[in-house]
């Protein structure tokens, strides 16, 4: 871990990313690719010093509250948030400040902030995404080793449903040759029809590689799954977009499962409901 000094914390998009880099171990991870210029080994964790300092000034000057989105490059519940507590810190101001919050995470750590969660969905709009690859739990401590399994994710979503917080999955990546079956499919699918997710967002089934996150990921393919690596190189060379070849049944089951259960799973509309900012009665007594 190491701290380094931001000028800012939002984004012109009010995003948010209050650290660099992971210790999940997710062996896919994007966010280790060379075109995101860290200047430091993904598992050295970068702080943003000060983070809430800079972000309460950043939401005193929003002349109107809004949606603000985290985790989509860095998760906000890396093992090192239990000690510093700086997305709990974050999240306390967004409420404070009557903002809204889309928050996307792989652990059930989230669930220490139930408190904060309940209260910025009480006042605007909480969304919680959770990120769901494989129904398999042996194939998951293979692929997502350093962070709570899927049966904990799917755990801590019962949970947010049961305290009225609305949930969205992310089925991504689907890795061709490994979790790219119609049984992990449904089986996921099953989790998100208990867990009465809002939406679950989907780009195609497959995973996306470039430099600096191919080279990672095929060494780890190289060590879980000998000649696996061989068969990727085969089928896709190069390639950014890798496909699984079960790319077209597979979004059939998806697309028939979300409209028979009312689940939303265009990109275009799940997207539009996260970034749209909801107003309460409560809120609009506030300004």
């Amino acid at each position: 871990m190491h701290y380094a000094d931001y000028k800012t914390i939002l984004s012109p998009q009010n995003g948010m990313n209050l650290y660099r880099g992971c210790t999940h171990g997710c062996i896919y991870c994007d966010a280790r690719s060379e075109c995101y210029q860290m200047q430091h080994d993904f598992t050295d964790i970068e702080v943003k010093r000060d983070a809430a300092r800079i972000l309460e000034e950043q939401l005193r000057r929003r002349r109107k509250p809004c949606m603000i989105g985290t985790g989509a490059m860095c998760d906000p519940y890396i093992p090192l948030e239990a000690e510093l507590q700086i997305t709990r810190q974050c999240l306390a101001l967004i409420e404070r400040y009557g903002f809204g919050l889309a928050i996307q995470t792989k652990s059930a750590r989230i669930l220490r902030d139930l408190d904060l969660l309940k209260a910025i969905h009480t006042r605007t709009k909480c969304v919680v995404q959770m990120t769901l690859t494989t129904f398999d739990e042996d194939l998951c401590r293979k692929i997502e080793p350093h962070v709570s399994t899927t049966a904990e994710r799917f755990a801590a979503l019962e949970t947010l449903r049961d305290a009225g917080i609305p949930t969205v999955v992310w089925l991504s990546p689907i890795l061709p040759f490994i979790n790219d079956s119609e049984e992990n499919l449904r089986g996921i699918l099953d989790y998100c029809v208990r867990a009465n997710v809002r939406g679950i967002v989907c780009f195609g089934f497959g995973v996306t590689l470039r430099a600096g996150d191919r080279e990672y990921f095929y060494s780890q393919l190289d060590a879980l799954f000998p000649g696996m690596t061989q068969k990727y190189i085969h089928a896709f060379g190069n390639r950014y977009e890798c496909n699984s070849p079960n790319n077209e049944k597979l979004w059939g089951i998806f697309a028939d499962f979300c409209q028979c259960h009312g689940i939303l799973y265009r990109p275009e509309d799940i997207f539009a409901y996260m970034h749209q900012f909801e107003e309460t009665q409560q809120q609009l007594s506030l300004f």
